[in-house]
């Protein structure tokens, strides 16, 4: 007998301070559970890192599929903005490990990061920061 597979997203917020991972339902609308690297570590300066991903989105994972979900797609979100238009922190990729080892089905996988199209001015002057 097929399983009836029942979807929720992932939105994964990555950056070089802390990793949140919060599971919606399909609509985005609704939590169904919620963990972050500050909440499963001691020390300020492991909220970031892949560890703490791990042990974050496995945390998260569990309590989704005791509410019966079974598969997901995935939002992975960096800081972004016209200041730090950097990538997506050291814990983005261990989160998404940790959600296919828990046995959820991934479906999209997708990158929501904000981007700037020229809004505020940098700042830093004309001649940008003299280091």
């Amino acid at each position: 007998m097929e399983r009836q597979e029942r979807w929720g997203i992932a939105h994964i917020y990555a950056s070089y301070n802390n990793t949140i991972i919060h599971i919606t339902d399909i609509t985005g609308t609704e939590t169904i559970s919620k963990a972050s690297g500050g909440m499963v570590v001691k020390s300020d300066r492991m909220e970031s890192s892949p560890t703490a991903a791990m042990i974050a989105a496995k945390k998260a994972a569990e309590v989704a599929i005791e509410k019966g979900i079974n598969a997901i797609h995935v939002k992975i979100r960096a800081k972004g903005g016209h200041n730090d238009s950097t990538g997506p922190g050291p814990g983005a990729q261990a989160a998404v490990r940790a959600l296919s080892r828990m046995g959820l089905r991934i479906g999209l996988i997708e990158d929501v990061t904000p981007l700037p199209h020229d809004g505020c001015k940098k700042k830093g002057g004309k001649r940008g920061r003299r280091v």
